[in-house]
């Protein structure tokens, strides 16, 4: 088929069926030059350097000013700098934040961290996972400076974490999570389909940098 009757097909598309086209397509939420639509509260700070934004100190969380978002897959595209960092990638976050601890004990956070501190709780502390509430199905996390995509799904109360082309998690509201164990670690409990998102600066030796945030509705 050559490019004139490609594009009319397109163009058939775009008329006929303008919604499932649109639903097809990533919402770009960072626009590689600055922090335009979000906002960073708590300490430490975010910035974009070389078109990719880079964290710094923390802990603190900068989050999409766009508003609740549910039934949609959020991509996430990072890396570390350095063999291991740490960061996060908050979901679910029932109102918009103010300080750093609300997102930690009333939102999930999707772990970035491939090798956390011995403990037993290593296996509900590694990338991918809900932090400190599952296990992980797999351990598909790359080291730095390789690139890692994170897709997330929201769809209603259901969770879906794939990294690398791996799923990681699965999780479903009301299914068992063990007891909270340390003061750093979210209360437990059910958390909203919609909520604010938003990505971790977790400390000073913890670099992590961010390519791409992007989102786009389920079809349903």
């Amino acid at each position: 088929m050559n490019r004139r009757g490609i594009l009319v097909i397109l163009l058939l598309a775009l008329t006929l069926f303008p919604g499932r086209v649109l639903a097809d397509e990533w919402q770009q939420l960072f626009n590689g030059k600055d922090l335009t639509g979000w906002k960073h509260v708590g300490p430490g700070d975010m910035t974009v350097e070389d078109g990719l934004i880079r964290t710094h100190g923390g802990m603190g969380l900068l989050y999409w000013t766009g508003g609740k978002v549910g039934n949609c897959v959020i991509r996430v595209v990072y890396r570390m700098r350095d063999k291991n960092d740490n960061s996060g990638v908050f979901i679910r976050i029932p109102v918009e934040p103010r300080e750093e601890w609300m997102p930690v004990h009333y939102g999930y956070e999707v772990q970035i961290d491939n090798e956390p501190e011995k403990s037993a709780e290593d296996e509900y502390h590694v990338t991918g996972t809900l932090y400190s509430l599952t296990k992980p199905l797999a351990k598909p996390g790359k080291p730095g400076p390789e690139w890692n995509t994170m897709e997330i799904t929201l769809d209603g109360p259901h969770t879906v974490v794939v990294l690398n082309g791996v799923k990681v998690t699965d999780y479903t509201e009301g299914q068992p999570v063990p007891a909270r164990k340390f003061d750093f670690e979210p209360q437990r409990g059910p958390r909203p389909s919609e909520g604010w998102f938003g990505l971790q600066n977790h400390s000073d030796n913890d670099i992590v940098f961010f390519k791409e945030v992007a989102m786009k509705p389920l079809n349903k």
